[in-house]
């Protein structure tokens, strides 16, 4: 049969640019012309002109015809057939476009340009038939239906043949048609001729009207933040569709409260009336273009008895002896392990908002031989968690999916350097612990985790431990490895900047902070700064000195007869480009200071207000820091200023946050150093050959 294009196609098209989920898709078959792809940042899309021989109209072809159009079946001068669309306005473009989102390939390369003008007979257009039961067609109480033809049914013949000319229609009575289609379909049947669902893989932000059935495969708790409008609540889910595409799903306030009890995890649902906006890859690990928001009027209905449809949970499982190149890195990670042991709860207090909140550590075991501890918060602490520790003792396997990677750095518990020197025979010294590091993996909002999984990588793992896991000699993952090597310093190297680029752009960190990494000198510490604060031994934040009743502290309420000094200051650095003061806390100042404040407290209260005093009444640190051959001769023999200065011009690789801050009326941007670390020479002479090679340096 020869293949012809649909007679005033695009007219179709622009009367119904938004066909109704409820109803057949009349019969549309269009000319392909200017064929080409269009790429950008995140996604290829194959752009064209849809052509009837009378009208011509731009349009995008789905992501997943790149397959057809490779293989030579989609081609310029060819013909498709439209299965699914949608006309949408573009800004700043004075056409509609149309935006095919499932279209099926009738016929390659015709050689020639469809037109109007040409002899019927020549053309590629295809008339519409005439309707044997045309004349009996009555508008009054009726329904038209499509009735399949007749065995040895006549073609009619008006100058082309149709492409299918398989069905005519015949005039029934709409209560009929309506009883008819319940009385033969089965439900699921019925269900899907009355919706028409799109596919996650064929969204994008030109589609106004879709609809989508996808699984709930993972959902998030219900958050608070707080920002410049006010406080909000949000949270997401996870869906996947019939394909295993995922996607994310937000909803903040009014719409996370009434939809955050009606998504349930495992269950189905058709979703519609959503926005689809570029999916944030700061907050989104689902490998998808795109994210859609859920606003209160969005439509949420459960498909009931349709979960055979939609696939399971996916996993992509690590081993763990490759969880050191993501640690610290944005990327989430999915494990399956044997739990080797599991603590028990205990209590933790958020610094944020001082709330306790449940952990609980799982130790697990893969078959490459490492083992990995894993922190449950909160629910699955208290819930899943207490589970694993009822059936410890049996080894169970666990798959948990969206974990956080990270490292840790502690010191080998070592109760006495006098009893080691003791041991090895050595003369008594002071003894400093080495310091251990390894990978840690932590649970977040939604993370989910399965018990003993009927899945393939599961079963192997339980045939490997039962065969020789049991008595395998194992390590924790990263023991022992400097960080750099791990890949906890990768940071560190990644998105290098200058001094000069942060304080050069004004608007850095206005709606939230901005973080980089950089390179500097430690110039200059304040010595008259105020260095540090009274801190709660249990939440760290600032207490009040009672006379005679020692520290009050308003965030925990009680009072403690001791608390130590944290530190909370300021200092100057500088790079190749300029200088920057930078504000710096307790953890980060003590890697750079090398004592503790209370140690540095006890040595500026050896100066008496004689030494110090010109020190003080000095106009400029230049004269005292730059000049040393001018500078008072008590300078050498204060510890104090001494231990300062021996901090100053050592360079360290920086983690700062940049934020605009307003104080005064005036807005100022402000650097806090969230990160340190000393300069490893290996690993920066192995980052500057790089950007050496890309031309950077």
């Amino acid at each position: 049969m020869e293949k012809k294009v649909t007679p005033n196609a695009i007219s179709i098209i622009r009367s119904n640019p938004a066909p109704n989920p409820n109803g057949d898709i009349p019969e549309l078959v269009v000319q392909v012309l200017d064929l080409k792809i269009k790429s950008t940042k995140n996604s290829s899309r194959y752009i064209f002109t849809a052509n009837d021989g009378n009208l011509k109209l731009k349009g995008i072809l789905p992501v997943n015809v790149e397959s057809e159009v490779l293989s030579g079946n989609i081609q310029n001068l060819g013909l498709v057939r439209i299965l699914d669309y949608s006309l949408n306005d573009i800004p700043y473009m004075p056409e509609k476009y149309l935006a095919v989102f499932k279209c099926e390939a009738v016929s390659p390369s015709i050689e020639v340009e469809v037109t109007s003008e040409a002899d019927p007979d020549e053309t590629r257009i295809a008339k519409r038939p005439k309707l044997e039961t045309e004349p009996d067609v009555k508008s009054e109480g009726t329904g038209l239906a499509w009735k399949p033809k007749q065995e040895g049914a006549k073609e009619e013949s008006t100058g082309g043949n149709l492409l299918n000319p398989k069905h005519e229609i015949v005039s029934k009575p709409a209560a009929q048609m309506v009883e008819e289609k319940h009385t033969n379909e089965g439900p699921a049947a019925r269900l899907a001729m009355t919706r028409r669902v799109h596919s996650l893989v064929s969204l994008n932000l030109y589609q106004v009207h879709w609809m989508i059935k996808v699984r709930v495969t993972n959902k998030g708790g219900m958050r608070t933040y707080k920002n410049a409008r006010g406080e909000g609540r949000v949270f997401n889910v996870e869906l996947t569709d019939q394909d295993g595409t995922q996607i994310q799903a937000t909803m903040f306030n009014e719409a996370a409260k009434k939809f955050y009890s009606k998504l349930e995890m495992g269950k189905v649902y058709y979703i519609s009336k959503g926005t689809l906006k570029m999916a944030n890859k700061q907050f989104n690990t689902i490998q998808h273009d795109y994210e859609i928001i859920l606003n209160e009027y969005a439509e949420v209905e459960e498909a009931m008895n349709e979960e055979s449809f939609i696939p399971e949970t996916k996993f992509n499982f690590v081993p763990f002896d490759m969880l050191s190149s993501y640690v610290n890195g944005k990327d989430l990670v999915d494990i399956v392990g044997v739990v080797q042991s599991v603590s028990q709860t205990l209590s933790i207090r958020r610094k944020i908002d001082n709330e306790i909140i449940p952990k609980r550590d799982i130790t697990v075991v893969d078959d490459t031989k490492n083992t990995v501890v894993v922190s449950l918060w909160n629910d699955l602490a208290t819930g899943i968690g207490q589970e694993l520790l009822d059936v410890a003792d049996e080894s169970p396997i666990v798959a948990i999916k969206s974990l956080k990677v990270g490292d840790f750095q502690g010191k080998l518990k070592i109760h006495s350097g006098i009893w080691l020197c003791q041991m090895l025979k050595m003369p008594s010294c002071d003894f400093v612990p080495p310091t251990l590091s390894g990978v840690s993996l932590s649970a977040i909002s939604k993370s989910l985790i399965l018990v003993n999984p009927n899945i393939t990588q599961a079963n192997k793992l339980r045939d490997w431990f039962d065969s020789e896991g049991k008595g395998a000699s194992v390590k924790p993952v990263g023991y022992g490895v400097p960080s750099s090597e791990r890949g906890g310093m990768k940071s560190m190297y990644s998105d290098r900047t200058l001094i000069s680029h942060i304080i050069s752009d004004p608007f850095m960190g206005e709606d939230k902070p901005v973080y980089q990494n950089i390179r500097v000198f430690v110039r200059f510490i304040k010595p008259d700064q105020s260095m540090w604060y009274r801190a709660c031994k249990t939440c760290n934040k600032k207490v009040t000195d009672v006379l005679g009743s020692g520290f009050w502290c308003e965030w925990c309420q009680k009072s403690d007869k001791s608390c130590p000094l944290r530190y909370s200051m300021v200092m100057n650095v500088t790079d190749a480009s300029g200088e920057a003061w930078v504000s710096t806390f307790n953890e980060e100042a003590k890697s750079i200071i090398g004592c503790s404040a209370d140690e540095l407290h006890q040595l500026k209260l050896q100066v008496n207000e004689f030494t110090m005093k010109p020190y003080l009444q000095a106009n400029s640190f230049n004269s005292i820091w730059y000049q040393p051959c001018v500078a008072p001769f008590w300078q050498d023999h204060d510890q104090y200023v001494m231990k300062l200065k021996q901090a100053t011009w050592v360079q360290y690789l920086l983690r700062v946050s940049v934020a605009i801050q307003e104080y005064n009326g005036e807005r100022k941007q402000r650097m806090i150093v969230k990160a340190v670390a000393p300069l490893e020479y290996t690993a920066e002479s192995q980052h500057l050959l790089e950007e050496i090679s890309k031309g950077q340096v």
